[in-house]
């Protein structure tokens, strides 16, 4: 790809494809969709020819409990919390934030063992991230006039167009645009559930079909939307190689997550941090000299820390029970 700071080629190996640098949405579905569908192909299919061994019986949809919903409070704050934090930083949104969640409640869920073979804990981290990125998403936007997500720069420009301009001013001038920008995040979360709640039942009806036939079209559609996003043929061969990429990780039991929150992240973290050394001569030192970023560090390690200290003290336990035990 091309340096955003100095303009210099860098990893291209001569591809022009590659100047423009690695597309995430590419990783993303290449890893997770063309990946699946090689490992259920090297698996098998439900039965031979790709038939569904057995239809799914009939289903309802209901909201869940209380007491359900009480007992994942924990997720739910992780959630949010993460969501609400990510936002705020400029041009990550909901996708980086669903993946920041999914890897904390990895690490420090109670039902962490369990994540990606049906624990609800899973889905219910990441969407709470990504829904609360979007009122993260808001927060520059009103308070600085920058947008967090490509989502806000559509409403800064809906804002512009009316003569309104984001800023701290905006609280002063029209505080009821302000609460109604509110109000109609909170509806659309409503409608969004409304809506998920009522077409669940055909979605599931996907389950009817054989395995097979929807594998092939899962394969079909991530080409369709790989060549679409930029008109590229080149695309195709990422999306491939990723897909088999993905297949190794899911074969060798390798999460999947780190690689794709890194191609999501590693472009952000790589250009601001160029534009610091710019900016303080190539000082860093300055990221643990500042108090902000010397904090964030520090969590940082604490918690790529933690999760080892936490394992070598199970084993440690783990040891001294087996010495303690009969015989």
């Amino acid at each position: 790809m091309v340096d955003s700071i100095y303009g210099a080629e860098r990893f291209a190996f001569g591809q022009p494809f590659l100047l423009d640098g690695i597309e995430f949405l590419l990783v993303m579905v290449g890893a997770y969709g063309i990946g699946e569908v090689l490992t259920r192909m090297s698996t098998g299919f439900a039965s031979e020819g790709g038939e569904a061994a057995a239809a799914p019986g009939r289903f309802r949809t209901a909201f869940p409990r209380l007491s359900q919903v009480l007992g994942m409070k924990a997720t739910f704050a992780r959630g949010t919390a993460t969501g609400i934090i990510v936002g705020i930083v400029p041009g990550a949104g909901a996708t980086v934030s669903a993946f920041v969640a999914y890897g904390l409640e990895s690490q420090y869920g109670k039902n962490r063992a369990n994540l990606g073979k049906g624990a609800p804990e899973g889905i219910v981290a990441a969407k709470s991230a990504a829904t609360a990125s979007v009122g993260g998403a808001l927060v520059p936007l009103l308070a600085m006039g920058i947008p967090g997500s490509g989502a806000t720069a559509i409403i800064l420009a809906a804002f512009l167009l009316h003569g309104i301009q984001p800023g701290p001013q905006v609280f002063v001038s029209s505080p009821d645009l302000v609460y109604t920008v509110f109000a109609t995040v909170f509806l659309g979360v409503v409608g969004m559930c409304i809506l998920g709640f009522f077409a669940i039942r055909p979605l599931c009806k996907v389950l009817d079909a054989p395995e097979a036939m929807v594998s092939a079209f899962v394969v079909v559609f991530c080409f369709v939307g790989a060549f679409a996003a930029r008109n590229n043929l080149s695309d195709l061969y990422v999306i491939a190689a990723f897909g088999v990429l993905g297949f190794l990780f899911e074969r060798h039991g390798f999460p999947i997550a780190p690689l794709v929150l890194g191609t999501i992240l590693g472009p952000l973290a790589e250009t601001n941090f160029m534009t610091t050394m710019v900016s303080f001569d190539n000082d860093w030192t300055v990221f643990f000299t500042r108090p902000i970023s010397g904090a964030i560090l520090a969590l940082a390690a604490a918690g790529l820390a933690w999760p080892l200290a936490k394992a070598a003290l199970e084993r440690v336990r783990a040891a001294r029970s087996s010495r303690a035990g009969p015989g």
